[in-house]
């Protein structure tokens, strides 16, 4: 029998650790998981984001969020627990 762990089951082991996270669209979020519901709508301290500039696409944005945030499940495309982004992420470039 195969140990099988469910998506929720995850995220629930990702609390109080760092992870980043891939928005819709070409925003990425970095920050400490703190909670989450049904609906993967996360609770999250010490945020930072990413995002492109709009006016220069080239150019990436750095904002440090300084109060817990609460990120609406339906913008997630992508959770990656454990990791504060990837080399070639947006993360990186900033």
């Amino acid at each position: 029998m195969s140990n099988r762990i469910l998506p929720l089951e995850l995220i629930d082991k990702a609390i109080g650790s760092p992870i980043w996270i891939l928005m819709r669209g070409q925003t990425e979020m970095t920050g400490i998981l703190r909670g989450f519901d049904d609906y993967v709508n996360l609770v999250l301290d010490d945020a930072v984001e990413y995002s492109p500039d709009p006016r220069d696409k080239s150019v990436i944005v750095k904002k440090e969020l300084k109060a817990e945030i609460l990120l609406n499940g339906n913008h997630v495309a992508v959770l990656v627990p454990g990791s504060k982004g990837p080399e070639d992420s947006l993360a990186s470039k900033a």
